[in-house]
C-alpha cells in the first residue's frame, strides 16, 4: 500500500490485477470530525473500469473452477486478518466516515469479518434440486454456476461493513468483482486491498476502483462485460442504474432508502421500548438504512412515551468520535448536514415542535472540531403525514413521533409512504403482534427489539425501498445462474 506523498495527506490507489495502481485525477475526501480534507482517493473513469473489468474476467475461469472448500480457505484467512487488524480498521472507519470509535471496534469491523466466514461456510451447504421422471426414462438436476464478473457498489454510512456484505458472497460463488466504494469513505475498502494479498485472493478476483458515481459508478454499471450489478445507496441512483444497465439485461439487487415507522401500543414494555427506540432512531447518527424515522404512539401512552423518550434523547451523546462516552459522531458531509438540518427547519415553518437537538441544544465540542459535520438528536412531533419530513428519507438524527387512535390507523400510516425497508412494532400481545406484522409492508419487521440480524434470512425492501433480496440462500441464487440438465436414459 503506498501512501502518496501530497503534503500530509494519504493518497489511495486503485487496486487492479492484485497490484496497487495510481490515478492521474483525485477527489478530496474530508475528515466530518474536522470539516478538512485529509484523503485524496482517485477519480476513476471508464478507462480505470475497462482494466479492471478485463482483470477481473482473466481471472474468472481458474477461480470459479477451485472448490467451494478451496474459495472458503482463502476468505477465511481474509477474515482472520480483518480480526487481527481492527483495531486500525476501526480508527479509519471512524475517522472516514465519523462515526464513533467504539461504534466501528463493536459493530462495523467485526461484522465485516463474520460476513466473510459466514458466506464462505453458507455457500458450503446449499443442495442442487434433483427430479426423476421414470415414466419418460429420464433425470432432470439443476446446477448452480456463478455468473461471471460482478459489479458492487457500496454506500458510505457502513463502508467496510457493506462493502464485504457483497464482496463475500460474489466470491464465495465463483464469481469474481470490480467494487466501486463510496468516493467519502473509500480508506477502510482501501486497507483491505492489502490485507486481501496477504490473504491469497488472487490477482484479479477482487478489483476495487475508486471515484465517483457519475464517472467510475456510471461505467461500471454500463460496462457490457459486467453481468450483475448489487447496489446499495438512493432510489434516485438505482432509477439511473437501472436505466443504464437495461441494454444489457443485467442481473440487478438494489437495496435503496427506508423511512421506518416503529408502531408502539400502550401494553408495550416501554422502558426496553424507549431504550431500543433511541438506538434505532439515532445509531451511526441516525444513517443507517434500517433507523426509525416515524414514531407511531397509542393515544393513552403518548404523553408518557414522549416525555420519557425525548428526556432519553438528551441523553444520548453527540461528540468527538474518539471520544468513548459519545454515542454519535459526526454526519458524513457538509452537503448532508445542511439537507438534515433543512427538514428540521422545514418541520419547524410548518408548525411542529422541535423538543430537542437541532436549534434547541448546543454542542459543546472542543475547538478542532467546531468545524465538523455535527448534530444532536432532534425529536420532533406535530408533524403532518403529508410534509416532506414525514415522505422523505432524512437519514440523519432526526425522529418524529405522531399518536394514533387505532390498530387500522397505524398500519394504515406505518404504509403511507412509498418505501418498504423495515419497521418495528411493540406489544406484550402475541396475537396483535403477528397481525400488524403481517399487514406491514416492509421487508424486515422486527418486534419488541431492532437490528437482530440472521444473515441467513433474507434482506431488501418493498416499494422504492429495492428490488431483490440478499442475505443466506438469497445471495447464494443471486451470485449464480440456474442451469437445468435432463439426462435421457
Amino acid at each position: 500500500m503506498s501512501e502518496g506523498s501530497k503534503g500530509s495527506l494519504l493518497v489511495l490507489e486503485n487496486f487492479i490485477g492484485g497490484k496497487f495502481v495510481s490515478c492521474q485525477k483525485h477527489i478530496e475526501s474530508f475528515d466530518p470530525s474536522t470539516g478538512e480534507v485529509y484523503c485524496l482517493i482517485p477519480d476513476s473513469g471508464p478507462q480505470e473500469v475497462d482494466v479492471a473489468v478485463a482483470a477481473a474476467k482473466d481471472a474468472f475461469p481458474d477461480w470459479s473452477s477451485r472448490s467451494p472448500e478451496a474459495r472458503a480457505q482463502i476468505l477465511n484467512k481474509l477474515a482472520d486478518l480483518l480480526e487481527k487488524n481492527l483495531e486500525e480498521l476501526a480508527k479509519a472507519e471512524s475517522r472516514d466516515q465519523g462515526k464513533p470509535v467504539s461504534l466501528a471496534r463493536s459493530l462495523d469491523i467485526p461484522r465485516s469479518a463474520y460476513n466473510f466466514r459466514f458466506f464462505s461456510s453458507s455457500m458450503l451447504h446449499h443442495l442442487n434440486d434433483c427430479s426423476p421422471m421414470n415414466h419418460l426414462s429420464s433425470l432432470s438436476y439443476t446446477q448452480r454456476c456463478p455468473v461471471g464478473v460482478a459489479g458492487l457498489i457500496s454506500p458510505w454510512n457502513l463502508p467496510l461493513y457493506l462493502l464485504t456484505w457483497k464482496i463475500a458472497p460474489a466470491i464465495a460463488a465463483g464469481n469474481t468483482v470490480v467494487a466501486k466504494p463510496s468516493e467519502m469513505t473509500s480508506v477502510t475498502a482501501w486497507m483491505m486491498c492489502k490485507l486481501m494479498q496477504e490473504a491469497g485472493v488472487p490477482p484479479g478476483v477482487v478489483n476495487i476502483v475508486f471515484g465517483s458515481g457519475p464517472r467510475a459508478g456510471e461505467a461500471l454499471v454500463g460496462h457490457p462485460d459486467v453481468p450483475l450489478i448489487s447496489f446499495t445507496g438512493s432510489t434516485v441512483t438505482a432509477q439511473r442504474i437501472t436505466e443504464r444497465s437495461a441494454p444489457y439485461c443485467k442481473k440487478l439487487s438494489l437495496e435503496l432508502g427506508g423511512k421506518n415507522p416503529a408502531v408502539i401500543f400502550a401494553d408495550a414494555d416501554l422502558e426496553r421500548c424507549i431504550e431500543t427506540t433511541v438506538r434505532s432512531s439515532f445509531s451511526n447518527q441516525g444513517e443507517i438504512c434500517l433507523c426509525t424515522s416515524r414514531i407511531y404512539v397509542e393515544r393513552s401512552l403518548y404523553p408518557e412515551f414522549l416525555q420519557r423518550f425525548v428526556a432519553a434523547a438528551k441523553k444520548w451523546k453527540t461528540g468527538v468520535p474518539s471520544d468513548p462516552s459519545s454515542n454519535n459522531g459526526a454526519l458524513i458531509s457538509k452537503e448532508h448536514l445542511e439537507k438534515v438540518r433543512g427538514f428540521v427547519s422545514l418541520a419547524k415553518s410548518e408548525g411542529a415542535v422541535i423538543h430537542c437537538g437541532e436549534g434547541v441544544d448546543r454542542l459543546d465540542l472542543p475547538e478542532p472540531n467546531r468545524s465538523g459535520y455535527f448534530m444532536p438528536t432532534t425529536v420532533i412531533s406535530g408533524v403532518s403525514d403529508t410534509s416532506r419530513v414525514m415522505q422523505e428519507e432524512i437519514f440523519g438524527p432526526v425522529t418524529c413521533i405522531s399518536p394514533f387512535d387505532s390498530e387500522e390507523e397505524a398500519v394504515s400510516r406505518a404504509n403511507g409512504v412509498r418505501y418498504g425497508l423495515s419497521a418495528t412494532v411493540w406489544s406484550r400481545d402475541v396475537e396483535k403482534v403477528h397481525r400488524v406484522a403481517q399487514k406491514i409492508q416492509a421487508g424486515l419487521v422486527w418486534t419488541n427489539c431492532w437490528l437482530i440480524r440472521d444473515l441467513n434470512l433474507p434482506f431488501g425492501g418493498m416499494k422504492n425501498s429495492g428490488v431483490g433480496r440478499e442475505g443466506g440462500k438469497d445471495s447464494y441464487h443471486f451470485f449464480t445462474e440456474v442451469k437445468t440438465i435432463t439426462i435421457k436414459h
